[in-house]
C-alpha cells in the first residue's frame, strides 16, 4: 500500500503522469479490423462494433490531446466534440446496418485514403472495403469514415461515413 502511495508521490512531483492504457480491441492490420466490422455489421452485433471503435476514454486519452480542436485558442469542450462525433457515428453505424444487415458479403480488401500523423497516433480517413457477393460481384463499401493507428494497432476511429 505505502509502495503505491509512493509511487503516485513521486509522479505527482515529477510532474509525470501514468501513460493511458493502450487501445483495446485492437487488430494488427486494416484488413483483420475491415473483416471483424464487416461480420458485426452484418450480424447487426452492435455490441462488437461499439467495442472495435473508439470509446470515449480512449478518444479522452489518445486522441484528443494531439488534434487542433483540443487547442484552448479553439475553446472547444471535449464534452461538445466527442458528443458530436458519437452522435454522428452511432447515427451512420444505424444506417449501415440497417442497409448491410443479412447480406452475404466477403472482405476482398480495404483501401484507405489521407493519412494524417498526430503526436502518438495516425488517422486513416476515406476507409473503403472492398466486398464480393455470393453472385461474384465485387464492389466498394463505405462502412467506418477512418481508422486510427497506434503502435502498430487498428481501431476504428469512428463509423462517420462522408458520401
Amino acid at each position: 500500500m505505502w509502495r503505491s502511495a509512493l509511487l503516485l508521490a513521486l509522479l505527482t512531483l515529477t510532474g509525470c503522469t501514468p501513460a493511458p492504457s493502450p487501445l483495446q480491441h485492437t487488430a494488427d492490420a486494416p484488413v483483420p479490423l475491415a473483416q471483424a466490422v464487416l461480420i458485426a455489421v452484418l450480424a447487426g452485433d452492435q455490441a462488437t462494433l461499439a467495442s472495435l471503435a473508439l470509446s470515449e476514454q480512449e478518444f479522452r486519452d489518445h486522441i484528443w490531446p494531439s488534434l487542433p480542436a483540443a487547442r484552448p485558442e479553439r475553446n472547444l469542450p471535449f464534452s461538445y466534440v466527442w458528443g458530436d462525433l458519437h452522435q454522428k457515428s452511432e447515427t451512420g453505424l444505424r444506417a449501415t446496418i440497417d442497409r448491410l444487415r443479412g447480406q452475404a458479403l466477403t472482405l476482398v480488401d480495404v483501401r484507405l485514403g489521407e493519412a494524417t500523423v498526430y503526436d502518438g497516433y495516425t488517422v486513416h480517413r476515406d476507409a473503403v472495403f472492398v466486398v464480393r457477393s455470393a453472385g461474384g460481384v465485387t464492389d466498394d463499401l463505405r462502412v467506418c469514415g477512418s481508422m486510427v493507428e497506434q503502435n502498430g494497432r487498428w481501431k476504428v476511429f469512428s463509423y462517420v461515413v462522408d458520401d
